[in-house]
């Protein structure tokens, strides 16, 4: 079984990576739906307590409370579909990398989707997902808060980086490659980049 972790910060492109695995017939999880799920097990709204539950979980639960949760999801998605690569969108800290690293040992890469921040706002305020997407007070402290939480640590050790400030179509291009090449051969400390 191989894991590919993928890392960035709030509209770097790591959604836009999972749909291109699941096209490419890869199991996505997605370690925001564990937080989600938490929100709801709590009466919590996901659109607005995110950040709250998650920082709950990891005080009640240690820091890798979330990479823990997942890691059923990540074996369950192997048995329920044919392929033996999973991709898991969302890591945070070294803590959960270590988490996943343990389970998985030389089997777990990781990918960093990086963007410049006016760029990520630009993406964010089209996605429109909830009213902080266009707040840019908002995007700057949602940004801290997961740097706050080793997110630049994540990145910093990322087996494969895919600078995304391209168009939609060439990062999807870059994409397929690189989940190609993740999923074959151990990184040789290349990089890959669009």
């Amino acid at each position: 079984m191989r894991v590919v972790g993928t890392v960035g910060l709030p509209g770097s492109g790591k959604g836009e990576l999972a749909a291109v695995a699941r096209e490419e017939g890869l199991s996505v999880v997605t370690m925001g739906d564990v937080i989600r799920q938490a929100c709801r097990d709590r009466g919590r709204d996901p659109s607005t307590d995110h950040g709250t539950v998650a920082k709950a979980l990891r005080e009640e639960h240690g820091p890798a409370a979330i990479a823990e949760r997942s890691l059923p999801l990540v074996r369950d998605a192997v048995e329920e579909t044919d392929t033996d690569t999973v991709l898991v969108d969302g890591l945070r800290s070294m803590v959960e990398v270590d988490a996943f690293r343990d389970a998985f040992g030389d089997e777990f890469r990781i990918v960093s989707i990086e963007a410049p921040f006016d760029l990520r706002a630009e993406r964010l305020a089209e996605r429109g997902r909830d009213g902080s997407d266009s707040d840019l007070e908002q995007l700057r402290a949602r940004d801290q808060r997961e740097l706050d939480f080793g997110m630049g640590e994540v990145m910093d050790a990322a087996d494969y980086r895919i600078d995304n400030t391209d168009s939609l179509d060439a990062f999807r291009t870059t994409a397929r490659e690189l989940l190609v090449e993740s999923t074959s051969e151990p990184p040789a400390d290349a990089e890959s980049t669009q």
